[in-house]
């Protein structure tokens, strides 16, 4: 095969009910020039002897289209040898001759990927999102349109496709059928077009949308981060100015799922309506640049870890590799961290080296020599720090921490997810250690969960609960639901001893692919007595898209297909203060005291020899101690 196919860009409609969909009114078949990465340009004339050509439209930065990118090769591949021609069509504003290179090594494709810099070819195809595919045959009419299969889309990403849309039509075509579904939905990202008309907005980037960009969307879309392109220039907000737009008014981002009639919370990132509104304004007046004057400071974050520090990092022990197609096991990795005493944790981070190809991290600890996972603490912790998409690292209020009893060991567990093409991960959790002798509090991180889960099949929406009694006075600090793909909603309720009832954290549409832990803006006081109840709806029926399958009795499970109810949250006992142990025995206040002792005896000997006994009838001395905090 040579190492470059010619491309094609063309849109033919026809009259003929088996054309099928059409990209322009006007019948006519165009020959277009587009270079590829190295400027070399190719024309749809020099493909006339192929018998089907698909052009995919594809985007370097946009999940699915990076989900599809091995696959696309392996299918052009295969038939090629068939008379199929394939090419690739990038029309992103924002993807450079550099970027769309590095991804067709990336994803070992050999079709040429050419530059559409002016959305010529996508606009006469009618183009809206990548991934998006077109099969023309002979005569270069397009006879399907849309997704390559519909194993991923936006929430969804089944184990395997349940229709290969893209294969079926090469095969209908190939042996002279017409093809049976023409026409599917492309759920992927909208193509970047940049702007779409002359630049004539009051609103302006620098002066009124870049610092909404900062404050809510770069802890995620900056380099290194989970966001899977930047929003830190006025070329990447410009060029994703659509799927801003899209995501906004569809409320996928900023990803929060709280029912906001409910609590306060300190990591909300949701945009004000004002904010909304200013990228709204901004988008629908030609996406105006601004005056660089106005442009707000860059924003500080810190480098590399989002945690202060950190004092102490731990890696698995191997990097893993994470093969291109299928489904992993969870994967099970202990670290030793060498504590020789009870070590204080008031933040963690978990970080993965390659964020893209972990959906889920949580990290235990234990004693040596144990296989299984223990509880421990006065609370009885069950869980150290855990994290997926949208979970930001713990970080404890001053006076609170976690211990790590000393000679324990940490144990990740991980969760990987292929994204179509082979990666390698080797994940970290770093680590902000506190004195001892400044924790007041030893904050426990909880579970509620049911190993005895059973879902009927078909069954659209059924319930679980599990409750917790607090047995002293505790201080709530967050919470953390965590279910698969048949969650369909989850709820924390408080029930007081008084009789009252409130809702502490609700999400009543549950995301798999966006966990949260819910941090509430302060402590809620949870009264000895009350009971924390954990509701959980499940959608095991065909009205859910992400459904694996309906007909199936659904159980407890580590994996996607399984299920879980696990409702985490994190207490610290209300009235604790470990200082006033700690301290009461420490070397320096037992030689405090013996100073103070000695002054006393001295004072009272001085006392006695000026003024005889009147002291004692003055009400006797004043006890004298180190003060508590």
């Amino acid at each position: 095969m040579p190492p470059i196919w010619p491309i094609l860009v063309v849109l033919a409609a026809m009259d003929a009910p088996q054309a099928g969909p059409r990209a322009n009114d006007a019948g006519t078949a165009y020959d277009f020039a587009l270079p590829d990465s190295r400027g070399v340009v190719h024309r749809l004339s020099d493909l006339h002897g192929k018998k089907l050509v698909v052009a995919a439209f594809l985007g370097v930065e946009c999940p699915l289209a990076r989900r599809y990118g091995q696959r696309l090769g392996n299918i052009a591949r295969d038939y090629e040898p068939r008379g199929v021609a394939f090419v690739g069509v990038m029309s992103n504003s924002q993807d450079s001759a550099t970027d769309i290179a590095a991804y067709a090594k990336e994803h070992g494709i050999d079709f040429p990927l050419l530059k559409d810099d002016r959305h010529v070819a996508a606009d006469r195809f009618g183009a809206e999102r990548t991934p998006e595919v077109f099969v023309l045959d002979e005569e270069r009419r397009i006879r399907y349109r849309g997704r390559i299969d519909d194993q991923y889309a936006v929430g969804i990403g089944r184990a395997q496709p349940q229709r290969y849309d893209l294969i079926a039509a090469l095969d209908e075509l190939l042996a002279g059928k017409a093809v049976t579904q023409p026409r599917t939905q492309a759920p992927g990202c909208l193509i970047g077009r940049g702007p779409a008309k002359a630049a004539q907005g009051k609103v302006t980037y620098t002066r009124d949308v870049a610092l909404i960009l900062q404050n809510r969307c770069q802890t995620c879309h900056r380099p290194g981060q989970i966001g899977p392109f930047s929003l830190t220039s006025y070329d990447d907000a410009a060029g994703w100015a659509g799927t801003i737009r899209e995501v906004i008014e569809q409320g996928r981002m900023p990803p929060w799922h709280a029912d906001p009639r409910y609590g306060r919370f300190a990591n909300d990132p949701s945009l004000t309506d004002d904010e909304k509104k200013r990228i709204f304004q901004w988008i629908d007046g030609g996406l105006v640049e601004g005056d660089p004057a106005d442009l707000p400071p860059p924003a500080k974050f810190n480098e590399g870890w989002n945690i202060p520090g950190p004092d102490v990092v731990l890696t698995i022990p191997r990097t893993f590799t994470v093969p291109a197609q299928g489904v992993l096991e969870y994967q099970y990795f202990e670290v030793d961290p060498g504590f020789t005493k009870d070590t204080w944790v008031r933040a963690a981070e978990i970080r993965p080296s390659n964020r893209a190809v972990v959906h889920h991290a949580t990290v235990f600890i234990r004693p040596p020599g144990y296989d299984h996972l223990v509880a421990h603490g006065t609370l009885e912790a069950y869980c150290f720090a855990a994290t997926t998409f949208g979970t930001a690292p713990f970080i404890l209020p001053e006076g609170m921490a976690k211990v790590v009893p000393a000679g324990w060991r940490f144990v990740f567990v991980i969760h990987y997810q292929a994204v179509g093409s082979v990666q390698s991960d080797q994940t970290s959790i770093g680590l902000d250690l506190v004195d001892a002798a400044t924790v007041k509090q030893e904050v426990a991180t909880k579970l509620l969960e049911d190993q005895e889960l059973v879902i009927p099949p078909h069954a659209g929406n059924h319930r679980v609960e599990k409750s917790w009694k607090a047995e002293h006075d505790v201080l709530l600090l967050a919470m953390f639901p965590h279910m698969h793909l048949r969650g369909k909603s989850f709820r924390y309720e408080a029930f007081y001893p008084d009789g009252r009832r409130e809702i502490l954290l609700d999400v009543p549409r549950y995301d798999f692919n966006w966990q949260h832990r819910y941090v509430l803006a302060e402590p809620k006081r949870l009264r000895a007595g009350t009971t924390l109840t954990c509701t959980a709806h499940y959608d095991n029926s065909a009205a859910n898209p992400a459904n694996p399958d309906p007909s199936a009795t659904v159980r407890f499970g580590l994996q996607s297909w399984e299920e879980m109810f696990n409702g985490y949250f994190d207490v610290a006992l209300a009235e604790q203060d470990l200082t006033e142990r700690g301290v009461s025995w420490t070397p320096a206040i037992v030689a405090l005291a013996v100073v103070l002792g000695l002054g006393f005896l001295w004072r009272r000997r001085m006392f006695r020899t000026r003024h005889g006994h009147r002291r004692r009838q003055a009400g006797g001395p004043c006890a004298v101690g180190p003060r508590r905090s």
